[in-house]
């Protein structure tokens, strides 16, 4: 792991910086290129700015390791009234929720309640439901209830994490059951025992489980192929390869955050690529924020030449 992302990750795990980061002004200052604010109204402007350029979103309200059961109820209150919100303005945007938002770590089965209940608002909207993965000691339970929820319900897709050593047997499992996977390269402070430690390796891993994503297997299951990278290299690579294997650019997507290379999310879209921005908002994006810079330190320098440059 580099030096950077070693001090990045620390960084978004510090108590104090937690509680203390986002009243810096120079933070706040960096965070808000690529945020749009901190309210579900200031996520609806970004998403219909974005929708008039052809690039959807996905938007997800930060938090996570809630401990309180009202404060669970209360972010799948905002969930299900931003569904019925995104439904009436005709918007594509999908939600996208951390299982620990909803309860996970007070009782599981509060939480698949609230997850079904998300899951059943976005069927009924017609939207698609997608279920963040956190730090590894989660990922069997939420596997779990992913699978639990696609018996169920069909638009579902879960996201997966190519930097663990364990991702390529969850991949062929989950794509075997026609659940989406939104796969990324990872954004914890992991154990050398489950996951790569160098770049290089995640970033090959990254590119084998694309391909399988793009295989038959998983396009006759139904599964569905996002990248959510914004490394351009392997988008070109992970393209390329969709192309010599005649998968169509409208039977895969690539999801970037708003705010960060937006030229090249133009030039994706313009050439027929689905794109989507993550669109993020509330008060509790620091720990967020670090880590996204982390998954690739070098959007640190996207950050410093959108503030001086």
């Amino acid at each position: 792991m580099s030096v950077g992302r070693t001090v990045l990750l620390k960084i978004s795990d510090n108590q104090w910086l937690r509680a203390n980061g986002t009243r810096v002004p120079f933070i706040r200052r960096a965070v808000s290129k690529f945020m749009p604010g901190e309210s579900f109204d200031d996520m609806i402007g970004a998403a219909k700015a974005t929708a008039a350029e052809g690039i959807s979103a996905v938007f997800t309200r930060l938090g996570e390791n809630v401990k309180d059961l009202a404060e669970a109820d209360a972010v799948a209150t905002h969930y299900l009234e931003g569904i019925d919100r995104i439904r009436d303005l005709k918007l594509d945007c999908q939600p996208s929720i951390k299982l620990t938002q909803l309860g996970l770590d007070i009782n599981r089965e509060l939480a698949y309640g609230h997850l079904r209940d998300l899951a059943a608002r976005c069927h009924a909207a017609g939207n698609y439901l997608w279920i963040d993965m956190e730090q590894s000691p989660y990922v069997d339970v939420t596997l779990t209830l992913t699978k639990r929820l696609r018996e169920e319900f069909p638009h579902i897709g879960v996201c997966l994490q190519a930097y663990l050593f364990r991702t390529r047997e969850d991949l062929e499992d989950i794509t075997s059951r026609g659940i989406g996977v939104r796969l990324v390269k990872g954004a914890y402070n992991e154990p050398a025992m489950v996951a790569f430690p160098k770049k290089s390796d995640v970033d090959a891993n990254y590119f084998a489980l694309a391909q399988i994503m793009l295989g038959p297997a998983a396009r006759a299951a139904g599964s569905r192929p996002v990248f959510g990278t914004h490394d351009l290299t392997l988008i070109q690579s992970i393209r390329t390869h969709a192309q010599t294997t005649g998968v169509k650019p409208a039977d895969y997507e690539i999801h970037m955050l708003y705010g960060i290379q937006k030229a090249a999310q133009l030039r994706l879209a313009q050439d027929g690529t689905l794109v989507r921005v993550l669109i993020a908002y509330g008060d509790y994006w620091f720990p967020w924020y670090m880590r996204r810079l982390a998954e690739r330190p070098a959007n640190v320098w996207f950050v410093a030449k959108s503030l001086f440059g």
